[in-house]
């Protein structure tokens, strides 16, 4: 039922030995299409065999999944945004996604405004800690850990250590913190990052709360995920534990630790700018946003932009056309539009030609609004996004009138 946690693997022995902590996602997303509770599944997988270079797929065989099998931190695909463009949203088709906690969160804020039907899906969550970013992957490992990428076969986030795995089996470990305050590790947003277990999925898998490295610990987290799961058990198609509370305990403590570590890279990010006066601040916006070229990158990667005929389009005539910056309203209406429903993707700043740290600001704005709404993002698609939204209460009050 719904809140129960296991330790799992899968009982394939091929699967296990090329996935990781045993097999377990693997071996439920198989069970998923062969059992036909779903026509497809979404996951990532290495494109032409290259880990720096991972790529969503649906995948409709099951004999199809090895291929993605194992961690791509190398990687971070825009998941809720291939759904929505290239799936239909799951409208037409009942498939199996799997996500990182932000992938999720964006699923469900695109849930929430009916571009993603949610009965559809069934959301198999990853623990994260981070994504390191792609381009810049490469000089780290060769640079930092002195190895060639080409013999990088695997990485890891352990603590505050960033573990790569080669070739010859070998391993190396560099502190992720130094690494960070060089401008290597992770991607921005994934630093800051509070979110570690999908809890917003149907079910939470991850290696926090194991022994070893052959075993996940599952949280399953709706009672669709835990309807899901106890017919995989029963079908055979995974093996498991009950967890300890030692597992249950190291589990919380873990999570907790990343979150700590989150907050403080909050602190350091946004001192400098708090501390700001309000002049300040808008001189150092405006000269950031100078550099905008209005390519519309930050629009198109956003999983919560999805309107049909987008606002700052030149012949809405609201943004002359043309120009280059263009004016201020331009990224502030963008700003505007996603600050409340922000799920702290990055995807706007990965897209970003000219490195504006455009996600940095939306998302000191969503942690406001937030603290106002008592509201987070991504995490309850019934709870609506708090700037869109007049309640009974407020329509109550005086002197305010709303016409539709």
């Amino acid at each position: 039922m719904k809140g129960d946690m296991y330790i799992a693997r899968s009982p394939d022995k091929e699967t296990a030995d090329k996935a990781e902590c045993g097999g377990a996602v693997t071996a439920l997303l198989k069970f998923a299409l062969e059992s036909k509770k779903v026509e497809a599944v979404v996951a990532v997988k290495a494109r032409d065999g290259n880990r720096y270079d991972g790529v969503a797929v649906v995948i409709t065989d099951p004999k199809d999944l090895i291929e993605t099998a194992g961690s791509l931190h190398c990687a971070s695909p825009n998941i809720a945004r291939f759904l929505k463009e290239y799936l239909d949203g799951a409208f037409n088709s009942k498939i199996a996604v799997v996500a990182k906690p932000c992938d999720a969160k964006a699923i469900i804020e695109l849930a929430k405004r009916n571009q993603i039907k949610l009965d559809n899906l069934l959301i198999i969550g990853l623990n994260c800690t981070g994504t390191l970013p792609s381009a810049k992957a490469k000089s780290l490992f060769k640079e930092q850990f002195e190895v060639e990428p080409a013999d990088v076969v695997g990485e890891d986030i352990e603590g505050n250590e960033l573990i790569i795995r080669l070739k010859d089996g070998s391993e190396k470990k560099k502190d992720l913190a130094e690494l960070e305050e060089k401008g290597y590790g992770r991607r921005e947003n994934c630093r800051r990052c509070e979110t570690n277990i999908p809890v917003m999925a149907d079910i939470a898998c991850g290696k926090w709360g194991t022994t070893d490295k052959d075993s996940t610990f599952i949280e399953l987290c709706s009672d669709k995920g835990a309807d899901f799961f106890e017919a995989a058990i029963e079908g055979g198609a995974i093996k498991v534990d009950q967890p300890s509370g030692n597992a249950v305990e190291s589990r919380k403590k873990k999570d907790q630790a990343a979150v700590e570590s989150a907050q403080k890279w909050q602190e350091k990010d946004f001192a400098t700018l708090e501390e700001m006066s309000a002049e300040e601040k808008f001189s150092y916006w405006s000269e950031q946003f100078s550099h905008c070229i209005k390519c519309y990158g930050c629009r198109d990667a956003c999983p919560i932009c999805y309107c049909e005929v987008c606002f700052l389009e030149a012949e809405r005539g609201f943004i002359p056309p043309g120009e280059v910056p263009p004016h201020m309203l331009f990224p502030m209406v963008r700003i505007t539009h996603v600050m409340d429903s922000c799920v702290n993707c990055g995807q706007c700043q990965d897209a970003c030609a000219m490195d504006i740290p455009i996600s940095r600001l939306i998302f000191m704005l969503s942690k406001k609004i937030g603290a106002i709404f008592k509201h987070e993002p991504g995490m309850d698609v019934t709870a609506l996004p708090p700037l869109r939204t007049v309640t009974d209460q407020e329509l109550g009050q005086e002197g305010v009138e709303v016409t539709f």
